[in-house]
């Protein structure tokens, strides 16, 4: 039976959650890095391979570097390229399109009726997502399942669905002073910085979207929530 590196000989292995695996599992993954060679297991013959390694972690490498648990020898020999994927809350301005890929995919081959309204959009982009885009999925598979096909997704679905502590919460009051929810906050900020925008580019919806660093279809997006 042909191990990992076997199979992806002359391609590409994709080892994910690099960080969960064990220092003697790690010290045999450096010696194939730097020898390019593997030994079968119940083999006596080396064999060579030829393979591009990309690792993926959530973990906090630096951390573990600092308590040992993960090799430093490893870390640099895979930490040729580094790639940042930002977490969920740093990239809410993609939401909307996560969501839409999502629903396609929960209910594809399904009778489920999947969209989502403004305001419940508006509800999940009050949300910090620690879990990223797994709770974001499963978040939506739950509203979606409660939902049973009666139109699109509403405000008060997904608000049932997420924890009450990290949903949005209910205006406040500190003396006499009166704070606005972060949320309204925000949305007025995103919605001056998009006017400020379209003023710039004399209504150009192409271009006012590079400005503010996001795509068109999101931009539109924003717009019709906005009318």
């Amino acid at each position: 039976r042909e191990g990992k590196f076997q199979l992806a000989h002359g391609g590409t292995l994709f080892l994910d959650e690099i960080g969960d695996m064990p220092l003697a599992l790690q010290a045999k993954l450096l010696r194939v890095l730097e020898e390019q060679q593997v030994e079968p297991l119940g083999s006596n013959q080396v064999q060579q391979v030829d393979v591009r390694v990309i690792a993926a972690t959530s973990r906090d490498i630096g951390a573990m570097l600092t308590d040992g648990t993960f090799r430093s020898d490893l870390y640099y020999r895979l930490n040729v390229l580094e790639i940042r994927v930002p977490p969920l809350r740093e990239r809410l301005q993609d939401l909307g399109i996560l969501c839409e890929a999502l629903l396609e995919d929960i209910a594809l081959g399904g009778e489920l009726h999947a969209e989502l309204t403004s305001d419940a959009l508006a509800v999940l982009e009050r949300y910090h997502w620690p879990g990223n885009i797994r709770e974001l999925r499963n978040t939506l598979e739950q509203a979606l399942t409660m939902n049973e096909g009666e139109g699109a997704l509403s405000a008060h679905e997904i608000h049932a669905v997420l924890p009450v502590s990290r949903a949005a919460g209910s205006t406040a009051a500190t003396g006499s002073t009166s704070v606005r929810p972060l949320a309204e906050t925000v949305a007025d900020a995103e919605q001056a910085a998009i006017e400020s925008a379209l003023r710039a580019t004399d209504g150009n919806r192409s271009r006012a979207a590079r400005l503010l660093g996001i795509s068109r279809s999101v931009l539109y997006e924003k717009l019709s929530r906005l009318s």
